[in-house]
């Protein structure tokens, strides 16, 4: 499922936008134990919804990149206790059970940004 793979259902997105800020929060004063998350600055950048409300897709990147896989691997580990905390910052009258992925999307900026500054793209793109 894409990122716009909703058709622009504006309830969905609203959703999700409410419980990406709301985990933002979350991860920005909670303290875990886990010393794979302990320490560690994280940053999400969407959240999707499933159209019945009972999933979302949470998409995160660890500040630099560092130790992605594990960050992941204990994020879901504890999607229960981020849920549960989750649930104190929000009202809904069903909250979704999270699933934690990396934002690929940094990566392919950076990919992206090194295309553009190759030695061809610059060549091409030189005045004649």
């Amino acid at each position: 499922m894409s990122r716009t793979a909703h058709g622009g259902n504006v309830r969905l997105l609203r959703v999700g936008e409410t419980i990406r800020h709301a985990l933002a929060d979350v991860f920005l004063r909670e303290e875990f134990r886990d010393p794979d998350l302990r320490d560690v600055r994280i940053t999400v950048s969407a959240v999707e919804v499933s159209r019945d409300l009972r999933y979302a897709t949470v998409f995160v990147m660890p500040l630099l990149g560092e130790k992605a896989g594990p960050v992941i691997a204990a994020l879901n580990r504890h999607a229960g206790f981020v849920r549960a905390q989750l649930g104190r910052a929000v009202t809904f009258k069903y909250l979704p059970e999270l699933r934690f992925r990396i934002d690929e999307s940094f990566a392919e900026g950076d990919h992206i940004e090194a295309l553009l500054k190759s030695e061809k793209v610059r060549r091409d793109l030189a005045p004649d």
